[in-house]
């Protein structure tokens, strides 16, 4: 006897963020490490950057508003949740997650929690598993979160790492449909660990690589190799939206919206050119929140669907790498 299994459609019910109110500009870095407004903004794209007061704030407590937002939004209760998911590389404890603290702050007891360590791809790499997980008929109804603390990891002695980098959380309720056409058109995701090394947070001094022993950078804190991190993204990056347009059939014309995790003006500019996308459909906040790892795409997206850029009538895709190296996109249809 065969069972036939029914297909499931995806919604995103609802999206939230958190950002510190805290701003950290260029011009405060400027009395930190040897730099200026016009050398950062000329590199990166970036103005200001929000950051956390670590004595009150951290990727938990982002991450939980975050979440309780996107569940306003959505006009649903914690206890609504079967799973919470939080991507994020800076959790303030290994043991508990902060999906659990976060699914007990909400009442979320006792949906299943787990963090997702996948760098800045953590929100991408979170929500195509989850919408997976739905599909299958495992989950009815799962919250995403992509959250990061990077002040807590960036040392701001070092001024190649320290100008990039903010603090912010995003967030999305999925929700099973009865239409299947709703949801993940297409998804990908990737990896290449032999350039582990570009991009990497050492806890142990056996753990830097003897290429990197003269590193200044503290244990504990990211490590950079930005040349070698740019020219992997610059190709990566280009690739991964194009494979996604490709493979779902859109045109510059027919996407609605580009979600680009929020690296560097330069990055995202150039696969914008080289794949013939107007300006309006690729989402740019760098300049305003800076690099916020796993945080960035849920951020986007948040600000986007508030925003009503979102259509129903255009697919929208996000895309992302990060350390790992690491990379994924998602095609979607609301």
């Amino acid at each position: 006897m065969t069972q036939s299994v029914q297909p499931f459609g995806v919604r995103i019910r609802g999206t939230g963020s958190c950002v510190p109110e805290r701003r950290l500009t260029n011009e405060d870095l400027s009395k930190l490490v040897d730099t200026n407004d016009e050398w950062i903004v000329q590199r990166t794209g970036i103005h200001e950057r929000r950051v956390c007061d670590l004595s009150t704030e951290g990727t938990f407590t982002m991450a939980r508003d975050a979440l309780k937002n996107a569940l306003d939004a959505a006009e649903m209760k914690g206890s609504d949740l079967d799973l919470i998911i939080v991507g994020t590389v800076t959790a303030e404890m290994t043991c508990p997650s902060v999906a659990a603290r976060v699914g007990a702050a909400l009442g979320a007891v006792p949906a299943a929690a787990f963090d997702l360590s996948a760098a800045c791809c953590g929100f991408v790499y979170s929500i195509n598993l989850a919408q997976a997980l739905i599909q299958s008929g495992q989950f009815r109804s799962i919250g995403v979160v992509g959250a990061e603390c990077m002040s807590s990891i960036v040392d701001y002695s070092d001024r190649t790492v320290s100008i990039l980098f903010g603090d912010a959380a995003g967030a999305a309720i999925l929700t099973r449909d009865p239409d299947p056409r709703i949801g993940c058109m297409y998804s990908t995701m990737g990896s290449d660990g032999s350039g582990w090394s570009s991009l990497y947070i050492p806890r142990r001094l056996q753990e830097v690589p003897v290429s990197d022993i003269d590193n200044p950078i503290a244990l504990g804190h990211l490590r950079m190799n930005g040349k070698e991190v740019f020219r992997f993204a610059v190709t990566k990056f280009r690739d991964v939206i194009e494979d996604a347009m490709h493979k779902t059939g859109l045109t510059p014309e027919s996407v609605g919206q580009v979600i680009c995790h929020q690296s560097n003006i330069r990055i995202i500019e150039s696969a914008r050119e080289k794949l013939g996308l107007p300006h309006e459909k690729v989402y740019i906040n760098i300049d305003r929140f800076g690099n916020s790892s796993a945080g960035s795409v849920g951020l986007c997206l948040d600000q986007l669907w508030r925003a009503g850029k979102i259509e129903k009538e255009r697919p929208f895709v996000m895309v992302a790498f990060g350390g790992g190296l690491t990379w994924a996109s998602g095609v979607w249809r609301v």
